[in-house]
């Protein structure tokens, strides 16, 4: 009588660990619950591409998946859509021993052992992100084939969480100044899979590529000042940029001493959340994160997550983000759209709310405190190497390297270094960057919200080529970076032409939770917003049943 109950209550275990306590006392008893997490289900199918983290464990324990079936199936996919097909140059760098490590982690869960909801999945790892067995460039071409001291905080983290280390992505040049946009010198353009035209984002583009076209289970993106946001919304992608202080930067190469932020990319809530759960905290090598003591949950970041979480909620939509141009109708005609569900799932939505000054003039006048902290930043970084680094300070890493086209604001900040204590220009950015922080702040308890909403951009992707647009840095709008709010991008969905954009949900400090449970209400509620690209369609092996 049970079999056909299986594949449900195996699911409610998987995804919701507190309910088999009393679900064991009240109904089923230990013998029944084992009986239920190791009996094979029968009529269950799983679809790689569409199948979240805690579906995997389901299928791990059912014995029909397996770690290396899994990261087999995923080396498939960049076989044939990264390193042929398509081509999306997603990738710099793959991991050799991802068979082997996966192996070891199977070996494990049939030992009777899970290091938790990620054990035996997958990460793509955008390559700022030390990875001690990896080269980690930065996309920068001076420093292929380089390997690190040690791992990051995050991606140690990951590692502990039984997550297997599937490649590092590309990006745009942390250190050079390509001629095309949004590229890196070692690894070109990342194409974005909805439209090979375009890009996928900005910085963290290959992150989005490979979440995009699945060659992952999660992916970890950065942000100087839009990296995590732009990359999810032009990936119809689920990403958070998370409070400031809340995930470590240690062993990531950054520029914003005071405000650059790691964070998760995905397809789904359930593993953005999942993810954050093992990224998220105190590190005493990254003493920024002090500020999260005391403010993170006393409970898991799942378990926010609420197919009911718009009902009664209060959002507002910010007035001042439908002044960032260039503007596309259709993007406008779609984020309405999108804002109506809101409504339609039982929020309460105020529209317009405003902060009553120009917003986009104040980003331009009041620029990210990056461009002075960057050279210090990168010493930093530089740092934390073992002796046998190449590198030793960021004149050695940015100088002298013929054919390698160099950033001009670089070189103005090595030839003039500024001293951060005491310099006036960067002491009034910081009191803007405070002020606007305050501002938000003040507008959210003006009207008791618990969000505000708008689109993240009012266009598509950037087309490939170059250079780099001017209008690049001020069309997007800045809160989150400017403010070190959090702030959760949705899919909106695909344009008619096959283009997706997104929706940004940005609130208080350490109000991950609450963005959490608004995100996956959205997903709830949203319909189909998210499909594979048209250009990495599935493959045979992508769907197992049984």
């Amino acid at each position: 009588m049970l079999s056909p109950l299986r594949p449900i209550l195996r699911s409610l275990v998987i995804r919701h660990w507190s309910l088999v306590i009393p679900l064991r006392s009240v109904v089923l008893g230990a013998w029944a619950l084992g009986l239920l997490l190791s009996a094979p289900a029968r009529g269950t199918t799983l679809d790689v591409t569409t199948a979240t983290a805690a579906d995997l464990q389901a299928a791990f324990a059912s014995g029909a998946l397996t770690s290396e079936k899994l990261v087999g199936l995923y080396l498939a996919r960049i076989s044939a859509y990264d390193k042929a097909g398509p081509k999306l140059a997603a990738f710099l760098t793959l991991n050799p021993r991802a068979a082997e490590e996966a192996r070891a982690l199977d070996a494990e869960r049939k030992a009777g052992k899970s290091r938790g909801p990620l054990h035996g999945t997958a990460a793509v790892v955008k390559d700022v992100f030390d990875t001690v067995d990896l080269p980690t460039t930065g996309g920068y071409i001076v420093l292929k084939d380089v390997k690190p001291t040690k791992d990051a905080f995050i991606v140690k983290k990951l590692r502990e969480a039984g997550v297997i280390i599937l490649g590092k992505t590309n990006q745009s040049d942390w250190y050079a100044a390509p001629a095309a946009v949004a590229a890196s010198t070692l690894g070109g353009n990342t194409l974005n899979p909805y439209d090979l035209k375009r890009t996928p984002g900005w910085s963290s583009s290959g992150t989005s590529a490979a979440m995009a076209a699945v060659f992952g289970t999660i992916g970890l993106g950065s942000e100087t000042g839009f990296s995590i946001r732009t990359p999810t919304a032009d990936g119809n992608l689920y990403g958070l940029a998370s409070t400031s202080g809340l995930i470590s930067r240690d062993g990531q190469m950054w520029s914003y001493v005071t405000g650059e932020r790691g964070g998760p990319m995905a397809r789904n809530t359930y593993d953005l959340a999942a993810t954050l759960d093992v990224i998220a905290g105190f590190d005493s090598f990254d003493l920024w994160t002090a500020q999260s003591l005391g403010q993170m949950p006393e409970k898991s970041y799942v378990s926010f997550l609420d197919k009911n979480g718009l009902k009664g909620a209060r959002v507002g939509v910010l007035k001042e983000a439908w002044d960032f141009g260039p503007v596309e109708a259709d993007v406008v005609a779609l984020a309405k759209a999108t804002i109506a569900r809101f409504g339609t799932a039982g929020a309460k939505v105020i529209d317009p709310v405003a902060l009553g000054f120009d917003v986009k003039q104040y980003a331009v006048s009041n620029s990210l405190p990056s461009r002075y902290e960057r050279v210090h930043a990168i010493n930093h970084y530089l740092a934390r190497q073992g002796p046998s680094y190449p590198f030793k300070n960021a004149a050695q890493l940015l100088l002298d390297h013929p054919g390698v086209p160099m950033r001009p604001a670089d070189r103005a900040s090595l030839e003039k270094p500024l001293d951060l204590d005491r310099d006036p220009e960067y002491r009034a950015t910081l009191a803007g960057k405070a002020a606007l922080r305050q501002a938000v702040i003040d507008l959210l308890d003006k009207y008791q919200l618990d969000a505000l909403i708008y689109p993240h951009r009012l266009r598509r992707a950037m087309l490939l080529g170059g250079p780099t647009p001017p209008t690049v840095y001020s069309d997007t709008i800045q809160l989150s970076p400017l403010t070190g709010l959090p702030a959760l991008v949705v899919p909106m969905g695909l344009l008619a032409d096959g283009n997706p954009v997104g929706l940004e949900i940005l609130g208080r400090p350490w109000s991950e939770p609450t963005l959490l449970k608004l995100a996956s209400g959205y997903e709830a509620t949203a319909g189909p917003v998210r499909v594979l690209p048209p250009t990495t369609p599935k493959l045979p092996g992508d769907t197992v049943t049984y």
